[in-house]
């Protein structure tokens, strides 16, 4: 296996800055999945029969409720799944695509633990991918906010697709005051 830095005993605290431009990548993260969940929901709203049974009808929102536990991953898959079957799309290779990159920072990001290096500016994080990769160049805050800037772009990319269908993709708690 790759080497990743120091010893696993050995644990660093990321400057503020840096810790706060991190946790602002990790919301964007969380605020992308609620997205696209979202869209999936209108997506497949737009869809359904206006004559389904109870039965039908609660079934779809079985399904649509198991969408809360899906990893991104997953969650990429249903939506570029749902765009294609929503006729009039534009964007969708390059949603799809750009979600797949946002992915992969999403797991590094969320999931690495951080090392110092030589620039104190910058932070290596050490995380071996389930390919066996490591990230060999370190980071720094202006890489977490173009991360982050790409992440709500694409989002924003996302709820056009949502707004497209005409529904307002309800979600969990939409409905508490």
């Amino acid at each position: 296996m790759a080497g990743i830095g120091a010893a696993p005993e050995t644990h660093f605290t990321l400057p503020a800055d840096f810790a706060a431009g991190l946790g602002q990548c990790v919301a964007s993260f969380g605020w992308l999945e609620e997205i696209i969940k979202r869209t999936i929901y209108a997506l497949d709203r737009a869809r359904l029969a206006d004559d389904l049974t109870s039965e039908e009808l609660q079934a779809w929102l079985a399904r649509m409720g198991s969408l809360a536990d899906d990893s991104l991953g997953t969650l990429i898959e249903q939506l570029d799944a749902a765009m294609r079957r929503h006729p009039g799309l534009r964007d969708r290779n390059k949603i799809t695509d750009r979600l797949g990159e946002i992915r992969l920072y999403r797991n590094l990001l969320c999931h690495a633990s951080w090392r110092p290096t030589e620039r104190k500016t910058h932070w290596h994080p050490a995380f071996v991918s389930a390919k066996g990769e490591v990230r060999p160049v370190p980071m720094a805050l202006d890489d977490l906010e173009r991360i982050r800037a790409q992440t709500v772009e694409t989002g924003g990319r996302v709820l056009r697709v949502m707004r497209a269908t005409g529904e307002p993709g309800c979600w969990a708690g939409d409905d508490e005051a």
